[in-house]
């Protein structure tokens, strides 16, 4: 909105369009007059004012269907409209509320009233552009610092791991000789790489927005099949319960992202015990449970540890890129992954402390 704002008054008497022009005028705005509704119409393809005070009652096209076109259209459809009408009834305001209108005023016109309601929409439609403004800004800042931490963490991840394999290639060239250290340095350099590869490869995940075939499950299938494909990749042999209220239920997923998803969840959950504390003491626990949330229903699934936390260091950025408490160099993409896979399929991830110690993962999976 400029420093001087735009009205266009819309009546078919010439007499009431003057009146509203002069005090409009006075007070400081531009006015733009119209005598019908088509008038209008074309007067907005060329000029977008900042307030429209529209008759309701005209020949050929009248206010209500002026204003749903306006509201129909995205260029338009923020203009606040005050209508002038002569309907006092009840039924007659909540029609013009009904059609998009902001406020009303009744025939015959009273300039003061009229010129008070015009400041107070223009006021309101002018911290609504401020909060636009702002949103925009913040989610530009917001953008700029996730692309800063992704920057940052890829090239101090990447650093450390190049760093590594220079290293081992230099014992290489000075150990050569010796085939025992040569092979023990390639193979360190192979993870190293690999580890690279893995940064890599999570970051194309993330990139991802790709949609995936989803196909009916049974729900506890599925879950089995991951505690299986979770202890075999990491070669654990660790206490995982499922708790269901929902034994026989079917959801619609995809086996190789839920899988992915609740196993990363579960090794959250085991390495938050840390390297110290006995295998065999580690407990997670699995429950489900139905729920609505986002007016949509959802299988609630929540792994639950009882382990150290979450640190409150990170506890605003878990989700975040290379956000972790693991000293181990490329560690801090599982989250980020997991929350990006879920929400891909109409989910969401979230985390909570447990009042008696450990974490619990929320994942609502859609049904």
């Amino acid at each position: 909105m400029s420093d001087v704002p735009t009205v266009l008054v819309v009546d078919d008497q010439p007499i009431n369009v003057n009146l509203l022009q002069r005090k409009l005028e006075r007070a400081g705005m531009k006015v733009l007059s119209a005598y019908n509704g088509r008038e209008c119409l074309e007067i907005i393809e060329n000029t977008i004012p900042d307030l429209i005070l529209l008759d309701i009652m005209m020949p050929e096209m009248d206010g209500i269907e002026v204003c749903r076109q306006l509201k129909a259209n995205e260029d338009t459809e923020a203009i606040p409209i005050i209508f002038i009408t002569a309907k006092s009834t009840k039924e007659g305001k909540l029609q013009g509320l009904s059609a998009g209108a902001a406020d009303y005023i009744t025939k015959p016109i009273d300039l003061e009233e009229t010129l008070a309601r015009v400041k107070t929409q223009l006021r309101i439609q002018n911290i609504y552009r401020q909060n636009i403004e702002l949103q925009l800004r913040l989610a530009e800042t917001r953008q700029s610092a996730a692309v800063g931490a992704i920057t940052q963490g890829i090239a101090h991840n990447l650093n450390n791991l190049l760093g590594v394999v220079v290293g081992y290639i230099d014992l290489i060239k000075s150990g050569y000789e010796s085939s025992k250290m040569v092979k023990r340095s390639a193979l360190l350099m192979e993870q190293a790489v690999q580890r690279m590869i893995n940064i890599i490869r999570q970051l194309t995940t993330i990139a991802n927005k790709e949609k995936v075939n989803l196909y009916p499950r049974p729900l506890n299938t599925l879950l089995h099949a991951t505690i299986e494909r979770f202890k075999n990749e990491n070669n654990l042999n660790g206490n995982v319960s499922i708790e269901t209220s929902t034994p026989n239920l079917q959801v619609s997923s995809n086996a190789e992202v839920f899988e992915s998803i609740v196993g990363q969840l579960l090794l959250n959950a085991w390495e938050s015990y840390g390297e110290d504390h006995p295998e065999n003491d580690r407990q997670i626990k699995i429950e489900t449970e139905l729920t609505e949330k986002y007016d949509n229903r959802f299988i609630a699934i929540k792994v639950s540890d009882q382990g150290v936390g979450i640190d409150d260091e990170i506890e605003d950025h878990i989700f975040e890129p290379f956000i972790t408490n693991k000293t181990a160099i490329g560690r801090g993409m599982g989250l980020t992954i997991a929350r990006h896979s879920i929400r891909n399929i109409g989910g969401e991830l979230n985390l909570e402390r447990i009042p008696e110690g450990g974490t619990r993962a929320i994942l609502l999976h859609p049904l």
